[in-house]
This record gives C-alpha cells, sequence and structure tokens, in this order.
C-alpha cells in the first residue's frame, strides 16, 4: 500500500459524508499534498528532486527545508535550502536522526521525527525519512518559528519525502546505467592506431549536448606499409551504447581487413559482406583514404559517406570528389575508389555529418560552409581543428561530431624511401 493510501484510509472515520473522518474533511488536506507533490521529481536529477521537495516543504508548512542525503554510511551537510537557514536546528542532531534512521520493512511507513532541539533559540524542528522501499536515502529536515508541526502536517510532509525518495531511487539507478555504459564505451572507444611518422593526424569526437553517452561516430588511422597510412571515419546509425557496440564491431573488423594491404573500395565490400550477415548489426556511412606522402596520392573511398575537405598551402577549403556507394550493412557492394594530388602542404579533414548539418537545412549549404572557411596557411593540425570546431561552432552541433585533420610530414632528407617505409 501507498504511503498516500496509508496516509488516507488512517484518517477514515464513520462513513458519514460531513464528518471531520469524512470525504469533506479530507478534501482540503488532500489538495494540498496533491499540488504540492505535483512538483516533485520533474527531473531524473537528484539535486533538483531535493530542491522541489524543500521548496515544497516551505509552501505545505512555511518556515525553512533542507535535505541532507545519505549515500551508504555517508551522510552530507545541509543541502537544497528553502527559506530561511538561520531557522534550522543543528546539523549534528539532524545528522544523527540520518545514521539512526534503520532501514524499513518494504510494508512499514517510516514515522517522522517531531522535536524541539535544545539551543539558545529552540525552535520546532521535523525529520522525515527519504525512504522507498527497503532504501534510506537521507531526511528532510523542516523548522520554523513559532507553533510546533501538528501531527497531520508531519504526515503531510513525510509522504512528500517518500515521493521524493522514489524519485531519488530512480535517479540514482539512472546514474549508475549511465555510468556503467560511459565505462564500457570508454573501452569501446579505444585510442585510434598510430598513423607513419610521416603524416601529422590530430582527432576530436564531441558528443551532441555533452552528454555522457556517445554515439556512433568514430575516426581511425591504420599504419600500412611503404609509408603510407589508411585514414578512416564512419557513422553507425543511433546513439548510445547499442550504437558504440556495432561502431567497435565494424572498426575491429576494419583493422583485420585493412592489414592485408587491399584498396579502399575493396575494404569497403569486405566490411559490407560482413555486416550484412549480422542482422541485427546497424548500417553504417564510411569514409577511408590511403595517404601515400612518397607519391604525393590519396586514394579515397565512400559508402554513403560525406567527402572529405582539402584544405590548400594558400589556406582555401575545397571537396574532394569521392564515389559514393551504398552504407555498410545493405549489402547492395559496388564500391569504388578515386585518386587525387595531396602536396606537403596541404591538409586534409575527414568528418561526420554532425560537423556541418543544421535540421531543416538542405546539405549542400551545410557543406557550403565548410568550404567558405579559410585558414592560416601556417596551422598545424591542432590548430586547424581548434578552428574547424570554432568557427562552425560544433561544440552546439545537434549531432554528435567526429573530425579527424591530417597533413604530410616530410622527415628529414625528404620522405623516406619504398624499402625504408616498408620495414
Amino acid at each position: 500500500m501507498s504511503g498516500v493510501a496509508r496516509w488516507f484510509q488512517g484518517r477514515r472515520g464513520p462513513a458519514s459524508a460531513d464528518g471531520p473522518g469524512g470525504p469533506d474533511g479530507l478534501a482540503e488536506p488532500f489538495k494540498a499534498l496533491r499540488t504540492a507533490a505535483a512538483g516533485i521529481g520533474t527531473s531524473l536529477d537528484e539535486s533538483t528532486t531535493c530542491t522541489e521537495l524543500t521548496r515544497a516543504a516551505v509552501r505545505l508548512a512555511g518556515g525553512c527545508a533542507a535535505v541532507l542525503r545519505r549515500v551508504g554510511d555517508t551522510v552530507s551537510g545541509y543541502e537544497s535550502i528553502s527559506g530561511e537557514a538561520d531557522l534550522l536546528p543543528d546539523a549534528r542532531w539532524a545528522t544523527a536522526v540520518a545514521r539512526d534512521a534503520g532501514t524499513p520493512a518494504a510494508d512499514h511507513w517510516m514515522d517522522p521525527w517531531l522535536a524541539r532541539p535544545l539551543g539558545s533559540r529552540p525552535r520546532p524542528a521535523l525529520c522525515a525519512p527519504l525512504t522507498s522501499g527497503s532504501d534510506q536515502y537521507g531526511v528532510l529536515v523542516c523548522a520554523r518559528e513559532g507553533a510546533a508541526f501538528a501531527r497531520s502536517e508531519a504526515e503531510l510532509l513525510a509522504l512528500l519525502a517518500e515521493r521524493a525518495a522514489s524519485h531519488i531511487r530512480h535517479a540514482r539507478e539512472y546514474d549508475q546505467v549511465n555510468r556503467t555504459a560511459a565505462d564500457l564505451q570508454r573501452a569501446l572507444l579505444s585510442e585510434p592506431g598510430r598513423p607513419h611518422p610521416n603524416l601529422d593526424v590530430s582527432i576530436r569526437y564531441l558528443p551532441a549536448g555533452g552528454r555522457v553517452l556517445v554515439g556512433g561516430d568514430w575516426c581511425e588511422t591504420v599504419r600500412l606499409h611503404f609509408g603510407r597510412t589508411l585514414l578512416v571515419v564512419g557513422d553507425v546509425m543511433g546513439h548510445g551504447l547499442e550504437a558504440a557496440v556495432d561502431m567497435n564491431a565494424y572498426r575491429s573488423s576494419l583493422r583485420y581487413i585493412a592489414s592485408s594491404e587491399l584498396p579502399p573500395h575493396r575494404v569497403l565490400r569486405q566490411l559490407d559482406d560482413i555486416a550484412a550477415t549480422e542482422a541485427d548489426r546497424r548500417p553504417a556511412t564510411c569514409l577511408l583514404v590511403r595517404v601515400d606522402p612518397s607519391r604525393g596520392q590519396v586514394t579515397l573511398a565512400s559508402a554513403g559517406h560525406l567527402p572529405p575537405a582539402l584544405i590548400t598551402g594558400k589556406g582555401d577549403t575545397a571537396l574532394l570528389q569521392v564515389p559514393v556507394g551504398p552504407p555498410l550493412g545493405t549489402g547492395f557492394g559496388g564500391y569504388e575508389s578515386a585518386t587525387h594530388r595531396l602536396e606537403p602542404d596541404q591538409a586534409l579533414v575527414l568528418f561526420t555529418d554532425g560537423l556541418v548539418e543544421h535540421r531543416g537545412e538542405d546539405i549542400d549549404r551545410s557543406l557550403d560552409r565548410l568550404v567558405e572557411l579559410h585558414f592560416t596557411p601556417a596551422a598545424d593540425v591542432d590548430g586547424l581543428l581548434e578552428s574547424i570546431l570554432t568557427r562552425l561552432d560544433a561544440r552546439h552541433a545537434e549531432d554528435d561530431v567526429a573530425v579527424l585533420a591530417a597533413r604530410p610530414h616530410p622527415r628529414q632528407g625528404g620522405f623516406t624511401s619504398v624499402e625504408e617505409a616498408g620495414g
């Protein structure tokens, strides 16, 4: 039986409609309780719930209200204070009450404590336990000048505390799930491989809205023979843990396939074949760029992904043309490669659509904003990425953003020979 039902049943008297225990006698306090409780638990944030509780308590009983939260054996100081903090009793008294609050039986509603703490200016005080089921999350502390709390007031406040405790339980469970998912995703989102030393690479990943959970956007570098490096950017459909798991599956497959030194379009073909055999695998877009600094070439292939940007030696921006095949996981295949020149003073930028897309805007216009950017020719790849993210306001993007910048890095005396690079 819920706390409200217990409170309601405890006040039922004779069946007379106009007696003190009848419906008319219950109407006003029940209405006040319903109004106060409606504003508690509007989010899955524990601090917000505690603030909503103390504000509701002050509206109901006046004076001041605060919460002492309990996590295990640890009890916080006064938090989420509403009203005049000077009215609150000595925190040591309230802390002792919170520590002494035993774990209630699941079917037992814990009564509030009523007391008049000792001190130079004793005031009526009340502690109502924040309990949900068999869990205890602290206490609600209320105090005021003047008359002591009536038993009916104490029980109303205890019901509010019980409602808040239920939301606190959900908030803590939600936080625990988020922490577990974030730990798993950090394990899945391993660091990209090391590019060849003749290529400078910088990578950024920005979850949309600063959320904890990441999605399926990813970047990768695979070091190949003969001084070449394979640059990869991909985007698995969706967000959260499932997208991250599928992203890791694509990433693991890519590392294995790329080690066979296949051209980019054949790597995509094999990735698509593998993904298409797994019914639960989410589709993904992917762009592969094999960079060969010794020859000054890049070879590209795309599975439904946006083209890369080329930053010229003068700081201008252009998009490289690349044949676009279907997303990975569809089983349609049909991927092709294209080759372009890459000079030592030029830089490549690979990105997911979150970098440029705006909801309701044509994608060509979104890409135009990137092409219109001009950069300082001497900027390194880190500075280049920071400039792009700032000028496109990527930290407020509507979707996750993964972006990679790369520029050939001639070694002392020029690029290594083919034989050295292969070693």
